[in-house]
């Protein structure tokens, strides 16, 4: 009979996890269970049976997290239990359960995270898999994409006022890994001129076209003289022979993955060769009366890493609500019997939930989207491709993102 859960946050940390940890909490109380965080992710159910005592999520506890505020209360780790070099690893969280009398997980993380809940679930371990990545690449929405998104656009935005001051092209770097979803989005939300994204290996020679006649176009009509361009690139973004930017002295983490970074160092180099390889640049400054010899010869490019930002600070409305949709859904799965599974949402008061070995698989952003902003004039790294618009009625329809 299910008495206790234990609550656990996995992989990296993103606005919405103190939702989901909070919904999980009120529900499992209301439905008369208790709540336990198993803290430090992975690294942390591991070592459970070491540990003294947990916390308990009662009322008084619940109460005292905030929703609105991003990270994780839980604490988070990038630990791959198969990877363990432990051939008791099972046995060993097993005996960390029993210890506390745990009997099932709401586990909230991404792609990884939920690869570990499906082995977890084969190995005798009944699990409940919370969708978290501000990456937004598994197969329903997850918590953390809107708040990810939400930041990256205001960034965006904000930049422009330095941009235009000083006359630059502003690159702006940000997460995402192999799926360009944070990027895209987040830069169509903050009016970026150019967004480079994984699925669309850039041409740069496309992309200095389109800053050339955008920003010159804007100098010109502007009547102090001043203008920016802003471009984005996924840190996952790839070069014209598709590969990669990566930094080759990191080795891989737990689960396999390169350490990622560089891409808005490389960009702006690239276009600064270009900008200095243009005889016309010089020319253009002098019409505009902005030339000044070695000091103001060509429009300056600078690059901007908001880095951990992104995830940081505070979340969205939006992911509070889905967190605590999803966290409270999980334990409501787990009370009628239900493991294995990732919750989806909760619409209209019904629970969703799909596979979870469906519900990781990496989606990347859609060709017809990108045809779609393009048609719109948005560069996206490459030559235009042609876009034709596909209607279809619908009576209703619904999507967190």
């Amino acid at each position: 009979m299910l008495k206790r859960i234990g609550i656990i946050t996995s992989g990296g940390d993103c606005g919405g996890l103190n939702a989901a940890i909070k919904g999980a909490a009120q529900m499992a109380n209301s439905c008369g269970l208790e709540a336990f965080i198993i803290s430090n992710g992975y690294a942390g159910l591991y070592n459970l049976v070491e540990r003294d005592s947990l916390v308990k999520l009662d009322e008084s506890k619940a109460d005292s997290i905030s929703s609105y505020r991003a990270g994780s209360a839980a604490g988070n780790s990038r630990v791959k239990i198969t990877k363990i070099d432990d051939p008791d690893k099972y046995d060993k969280i097993k005996a960390g359960l029993e210890k506390f009398s745990i009997d099932a997980l709401v586990i909230a993380g991404g792609d990884d995270t939920g690869s570990v809940v499906v082995d977890l679930c084969k190995n005798g371990i009944p699990c409940i898999h919370v969708p978290k990545t501000m990456d937004i690449d598994l197969h329903t929405y997850s918590v953390g994409g809107d708040s990810a998104v939400s930041r990256i656009s205001r960034f965006i935005e904000e930049v422009k006022t330095t941009g235009i001051s000083h006359n630059r092209v502003i690159v702006v770097e940000v997460f995402g890994r192999y799926a360009g979803h944070t990027t895209f989005l987040g830069g169509i939300g903050g009016d970026a001129d150019c967004i480079l994204i994984p699925e669309v290996p850039v041409d740069f020679e496309v992309v200095y076209k389109h800053l050339k006649k955008t920003f010159f176009r804007r100098i010109k009509e502007s009547p102090t003289k001043t203008a920016t361009y802003i471009i984005v690139a996924a840190e996952g973004m790839k070069d014209a022979t598709g590969e990669v930017l990566s930094d080759g002295s990191v080795k891989v983490d737990s689960f396999g993955h390169k350490k990622l970074g560089g891409a808005g160092k490389y960009v702006r180099q690239k276009i600064e060769e270009l900008i200095k390889n243009d005889g016309e640049v010089a020319k253009f400054m002098k019409e505009q009366a902005l030339f000044v010899e070695k000091m103001n010869a060509a429009p300056q490019v600078r690059e901007v890493v908001p880095g951990y930002l992104i995830r940081s600070g505070y979340t969205s409305s939006l992911d509070v609500n889905f967190g605590k949709n999803v966290g409270a859904g999980a334990v409501l799965l787990l009370v009628s019997g239900i493991t294995g599974v990732t919750v989806t949402g909760v619409v209209d008061g019904k629970v969703n939930y799909m596979a979870t070995e469906e519900a990781i698989k990496q989606r990347f952003v859609s060709e017809q989207m990108i045809r779609f902003y393009e048609k719109m004039g948005v560069c996206l790294g490459r030559k235009p491709v042609s876009y034709e618009a596909d209607f279809s009625e619908v009576k209703e329809t619904w999507c967190y993102l």
